[in-house]
């Protein structure tokens, strides 16, 4: 069998594990088959890296050159940049072998993948776990559900997966916990909203099930609450997504185990129950609610329609039961101008959002939103992260004024001023970092 080389440019923070979750996730399900890997883990902000010297790093797990070794990279928008240079470099020192991309910059891409990595053998579009041990464990031009091998036909079709099959990390110990208090998790994938910036909306074939086995969750809260884990990110693109008893379920296992950490969770205001809202109170939880705009020409424009009057009450019974809360924003959509996006942030204002997060931006890869710019003339800042600075309703100079605001928003957090005008006058003050949201080593190339 051929030996795999599985290499991850993720984009750290100061907190996370050393193994990113999506990478170990795919390393559990190699080893259960029985696959001979070794790993790679660069964070992609921290500092800048060579190429050539990775490239020797990746030899150096494959065997060399001429070794009989598949080598599988994820490919994220913020690791664009240096997994081209690898690619580059990796051919350049003469590796024989098979080179395997998957990831969202793949899973969302149309047909001409080979253009845009003409080093690749071979392309997994979707949840890669199972079809990367079949494809690793297969010879090239094997037919794969989810594979395109380079210089055939694409058919554009997603891997399966059967995800209350796939190995837990946790348990098997890919991702070691001691001394690890914080950690980001998972217990459902895909998402059944289409907005047409977001790389989490499925690509292709919705899932038949959602969540990972009930079993496999609850012996992973088991052993985060044994090993003493003090803050969990829930990486669900949205927690409270029906059936809304899973995620009440969810937590009252938490709660019965006696878990005092801290629980985040990106979840829709439109789907706040009692039920839910009962379960949250019982532990120390943060709600991340994505309301993006206030505006429904903007929401229709981006496909993420908002039932505002929902959205008022679920933050009113929020407040009321004190459960921790924060909202998401955007700036730099189709439609929006300086003054409707300073309106979507004096609506949160007013109503006493906490934490209020405005990020600009992107047109990723292969999303509606980036297949349609011509329409509203969004003009992006180019290079790996492209963010929109431009377009048919602002220019640079009002994109500039709500980035400031963006910064204002994060140097005040917890403690917003209650109306516009002061947060705005404090925005005026501040130079906007345009590299903000861009990985550090980006920033001089």
């Amino acid at each position: 069998m051929r030996r795999v080389v599985l290499v991850d440019f993720y984009w750290t923070r100061d907190k996370d594990p050393r193994v990113p979750l999506g990478h170990a996730s795919l390393l559990a399900a190699l080893r259960q088959d029985g696959v001979e890997v070794q790993t790679l883990v660069i964070a992609v902000n921290d500092g800048c890296h060579e190429p050539a010297r990775v490239a020797a790093a990746i030899l150096d797990r494959a065997g060399g050159p001429t070794a009989d070794a598949d080598v599988a990279f994820g490919a994220y928008v913020w690791g664009e940049a240096l997994l081209q240079n690898v690619l580059r470099a990796l051919r350049g020192s003469g590796f024989r072998g098979r080179i395997i991309l998957g990831g969202p910059q793949v899973s969302y891409s149309g047909a001409g993948l080979e253009a845009l990595y003409p080093e690749a053998d071979a392309f997994i579009r979707g949840y890669g776990e199972r079809a990367l041990s079949a494809l690793v464990r297969s010879p090239s031009g094997a037919s794969i559900t989810g594979v395109h091998w380079a210089g055939t036909e694409d058919r554009l079709e997603q891997a399966k997966v059967d995800l209350e099959s796939l190995p837990s990390p946790w348990l098997t110990g890919v991702i070691p916990l001691e001394g690890q208090r914080f950690i980001r998790w998972e217990t459902q994938r895909g998402c059944m909203f289409r907005c047409a910036f977001c790389q989490h909306r499925e690509a292709g074939a919705r899932l038949t099930r959602r969540s990972l086995a009930r079993s496999r969750i609850e012996a992973e809260i088991d052993l985060f609450c044994e090993a003493g884990v003090r803050d969990i990110a829930v990486l669900d693109p949205i927690f409270n997504s029906h059936p809304s008893r899973h995620a009440v379920d969810v937590l009252s296992r938490f709660a019965a185990r006696g878990y005092a950490g801290r629980l985040s969770l990106q979840c829709r205001a439109e789907a706040i129950d009692d039920a839910f809202l009962d379960a949250a109170a019982a532990l120390d939880v943060v709600l991340e609610f994505g309301l993006q705009t206030i505006h429904q020409e903007e929401g229709k424009a981006v496909d993420r329609m908002n039932n505002l009057a929902k959205i008022d009450q679920a933050l009113a019974r929020v407040r009321a039961r004190g459960i921790k809360h924060e909202v998401s924003v955007i700036f730099g959509l189709p439609l929006q101008t300086r003054t409707s996006f300073e309106a979507t942030v004096a609506w949160c204002l007013e109503r006493r959002v906490p934490v209020i997060k405005a990020f600009p931006l992107m047109l990723l890869r292969g999303t509606p939103l980036e297949r349609d710019r011509a329409t509203w003339a969004l003009e992006d800042s180019g290079g790996p992260m492209p963010m929109v600075v431009r377009s048919s309703t602002f220019d640079l100079r009002d994109w500039q004024a709500m980035a400031r605001l963006s910064e204002a928003l994060r140097l005040t957090e917890g403690r917003h001023p209650h109306t516009l005008d002061p947060l705005v006058a404090r925005a005026d003050t501040l130079e906007p970092d345009l590299f903000r949201w861009i990985p550090s080593e980006l920033k001089e190339a």
